[in-house]
């Protein structure tokens, strides 16, 4: 016989933010907002375990808690930007463009029983019988004084810190024109918040909501219960021999069940002392029968037990019900649904009955505001304890705005999200710096994934200058039109620091920096540079540069500057009666004609080209043929110094990041590892990233220079699998100031799935993978036969985009 939907629902409507029903129930409902999955610790979960039971505690009797999560699947839909996407921006959308992810909700639904309410069985529910709204007048004192429990409720599981209690409004709970509201949803299992098409309920041959066939499995009898049940569990597949990776002991049905699913959680509150008198009747009643029957005498001891517990240890005696739903159009997928199931339940040890004649009674209990009339005789007794291990304490990663993230993906189903490396975290108080560490051995991924965050900082804006030695950038620095400085004897390594781009002056910061470098490479570390040398050089420089202005055919260039001292300013230096013991500029002209044309190093500081370094948005100076060439190595350095300063102090308002990778040999050198200090410690307050790459453990650990000045100075650290130093990790972690849960989620990296550990100051840590598109990972390869290979190609189609595309099709 069919029936009208509004005639039958149980919910009579919304006032004043709560779900009236037919019955004179009153229900308040969040929305829950949980702690990521991964992310928590033994003591982690061990706290939110107590503050559930410590909620369950402050609810008044005849209060049922129902707790009830979604778990959807959907595919990923790119971000939409203001931007137009970028090469890699587009190849990365339509790479993960349509990636299936399971979506969580949880919502939080308080009801405050009628009084004088019957109890609900599965042949006394309101399912089965048309609803009649009781004779009683709801009290505005009733309704105050459930808010205000339920308030102190919020208060306790807020204070843990790791749950978000948001009440639900009126218009969240009764759909709108165009929102679906909580209670629609829920009785036509919609899986999009857009879906306003009514559907049929059926309990003919199964329960069937429009044309999905729904499966129910509960826990609702102590013998289907675990042996044993806790806070947590300890998840294999991301555990060591020296760590323990735990997951909540719901989780294997939340999130790690792979398919649309329904986790209903209750636990009813009702008279406690009442409970305990009728346990001890049962008591009395199986010692009698005892004697004949073994059964019996064992219920009496379990009970015994029961009652023991509950006085002795002041325990609350609840009845609890668990059960998933799960739901398809296809039969032969209901049998994998059916095993992915029952294979979730077993890992929490407990076997699930398929409930089939009550499944409509317990699926009508679940409406939202409805719980009220769950059938009684499908639950069972036990305490808040230990029915609070079995609520779902895990949600999905969070994701930051794609155009303040960095972006990675899930553990679990590899959706991309974006997470918020430098602001928002010293927005929250997680860090006081910018400053970046990344560590991993030798393969593990470092360079491809500082790469892709140099990607992402570049799009959104930033200047990057890198410090290489292998050329792990040089397809990026392609891609991005950079200047790429490396030295070979067919191309030289080139510069030109006397060069002022367009608008720029020769302010007093210019200035400084030309002198250092003109001493540099006049003097040795131990020879005394004096005051009349350094006026000597300034009134150079200004002298220099005023003729430039007055003569737009000289080009600026140290060949032009060289020439200028051997003509002009010797006059002046005549003139001013200045002596050869105050500047003796035939000697400087002796030491630094190496650098003049026609001479052994006329190619260093005369470039024609790649002249603009203030604008340049992307620059890599690759070391790997210098480092061991003492004056071209110190001239590289100080142009690389003063460019970072010199975008540091002047490029106000854009973001600046430096990235020293694996060049060690530039650190140990005293200016530049005085200079690194001086980043670490200096440059946020010019919105500067510093960072450092390394492989190697002993760099961490036994470098005065990185433990003091970097490591203390970078609040985040990046770091790949550390499997292999795992028997002398203690004194890495010690170094690293890493707490035993980050150990324990880092120790968790799989390198096999390009997985990356963040650590937000110590506060926040996490493991992503690190998936990229093809095309990404062609542009940021490190691997020698494949970066050449990429180089090549970029050669023959012209562009490094036709190339990488190019070998994208031959892969595919």
């Amino acid at each position: 016989m069919e029936k009208w939907l509004d005639e039958w629902l149980p919910i009579f409507g919304v006032e004043h933010d709560c779900i009236l029903s037919k019955q004179g129930d009153v229900t308040i409902a969040y929305k829950v907002n949980l702690p990521e999955i991964f992310t928590l610790s033994t003591e982690d979960y061990d706290n939110l375990h107590h503050a559930w039971i410590r909620g369950l505690k402050t609810l008044p009797k005849h209060t049922v808690f129902h707790k009830q999560d979604w778990f959807l699947q959907k595919k990923y839909v790119p971000p939409l930007t203001g931007n137009t996407p970028s090469y890699l921006n587009k190849a990365s959308a339509k790479h993960f463009a349509g990636r299936l992810f399971l979506d969580h909700s949880c919502y939080l639904f308080l009801t405050k029983k009628a009084d004088g309410r019957k109890i609900s069985t599965s042949l006394f529910s309101n399912i089965i019988r048309k609803s009649i709204v009781p004779e009683l007048t709801l009290k505005e004192e009733f309704l105050t004084d459930f808010q205000d429990i339920c308030g102190q409720f919020k208060q306790i599981i807020e204070a843990t810190g790791l749950v978000r209690l948001n009440r639900l409004k009126g218009e969240e709970l009764m759909s709108q024109r165009r929102s679906l509201g909580v209670v629609e949803q829920y009785c036509s299992l919609s899986e999009k918040a857009d879906e306003f098409l009514m559907k049929d309920i059926s309990t003919e041959g199964g329960l069937h909501i429009g044309d999905k066939q729904c499966m129910l499995f509960s826990l609702g009898d102590a013998i289907d219960l675990p042996h044993l049940c806790g806070s947590r569990l300890t998840y294999d597949k991301y555990s060591t021999d020296r760590t323990k990776f735990s997951i909540g002991f719901a989780t294997p049905l939340g999130l790690l069940l792979p398919c649309n699913h329904l986790y209903n959680q209750f636990i009813f509150i009702d008279d406690g002392q009442q409970t305990i008198n009728q346990m001890e009747k049962k008591r009395l009643r199986l010692q009698s029968l005892s004697a004949y029957s073994r059964e019996n005498a064992i219920a009496r001891d379990a009970t015994n037990d029961f009652l023991n517990e509950a006085i002795g240890e002041q325990r609350l005696p609840v009845k609890a019900h668990f059960n998933v739903m799960l739901w398809s159009r296809d039969d032969k997928e209901l049998k994998e649904l059916k095993n992915l199931a029952s294979a979730s339940f077993a890992q929490m040890d407990a076997a699930a009955k398929e409930e089939t004649v009550g499944a409509p009674q317990i699926y009508w209990a679940g409406i939202p505001g409805n719980s009220a009339d769950f059938p009684m005789n499908d639950s069972f007794d036990t305490f808040a304890e230990q029915a609070s291990c079995f609520l779902n304490a895990e949600t999905n990663y969070r994701s930051a705005p794609p155009e303040s993230g960095i972006r990675f993906c899930d553990r679990i189903s590899g959706k991309p999200v974006y997470i918020d490396m430098f602001d928002e975290p010293r927005k929250i108080g997680w860090t006081s710096n910018m400053g970046l560490l990344c560590a991993g051995s030798s393969g593990g991924g470092k360079s491809m994934t500082v790469n892709h965050i140099l990607r992402s900082l570049y799009d959104q804006g930033a200047h990057c200058l890198i410090v290489d030695i292998g050329g792990s950038y040089r397809a990026l620095c392609e891609l991005f039109n950079g200047y790429y400085f490396t030295y070979d004897e067919k191309s030289p390594i080139s510069f030109n620091p006397f060069y002022l781009a367009d608008g720029m002056t020769l302010d007093t910061e210019k200035k400084e920096s030309l002198k250092s470098l003109l001493v540099a490479l006049w003097k040795q570390e131990n020879e005394s540079f004096y005051r009349a040398e350094y006026v000597a050089l300034s009134n150079a420089l200004q002298g220099y540069y005023s003729k430039l202005a007055k003569n737009e055919d000289i080009f600026p260039c140290f060949n032009t500057f060289y020439e200028y001292l051997e003509g002009e300013y010797r006059d002046i230096l005549i003139t001013h009666r200045v002596k050869d013991k105050d500047f003796d500029v035939d000697n400087f002209l002796y030491v630094l004609r190496p650098y003049y044309k026609g001479n052994e190093f006329d190619f260093l500081l005369n470039a024609t080209e790649n002249l603009d370094l203030l604008n340049q948005q992307f620059t890599v100076y690759e070391l790997d043929n210098l480092k061991d060439h003492n004056i071209l190595f110190s001239v590289v350095t100080l142009i690389l110094v003063e460019s970072f300063v010199s975008k540091m102090r002047k490029l106000k308002g854009i973001r600046k990041v430096l990235i020293i990778d694996e060049a060690w040999k530039a650190i140990t050198k005293s200016g530049m590892a005085e200079f690194l200090k001086y980043a670490f410690k200096t440059i946020r307050k010019y919105n500067g990233i510093p960072g450092v790459i390394t492989q190697e453990l002993d760099d961490l650990v036994s470098s005065e220079i990185i433990k003091d000045a970097i490591i203390n100075n970078a609040d985040i650290k990046i770091l790949l699998s550390m499997k292999k130093f795992m028997n002398k990790f203690d004194k890495l972690q010690t170094t690293l100031g890493m707490s035993d849960k980050a150990k324990s989620i880092l120790l968790s990296v799989n390198q096999d799935e390009r997985e990356v550990f963040i650590d937000l100051g110590g506060q926040h840590c996490k493991v992503f993978k690190n998936e990229l598109s093809p095309h990404e990972y062609f542009a940021f390869t490190t691997d020698g036969k494949e970066r050449v290979k990429v180089l090549e190609y970029a050669e023959r189609y012209g562009s490094m985009e036709a190339g990488i595309d190019e070998l994208v099709k031959e892969r595919a």
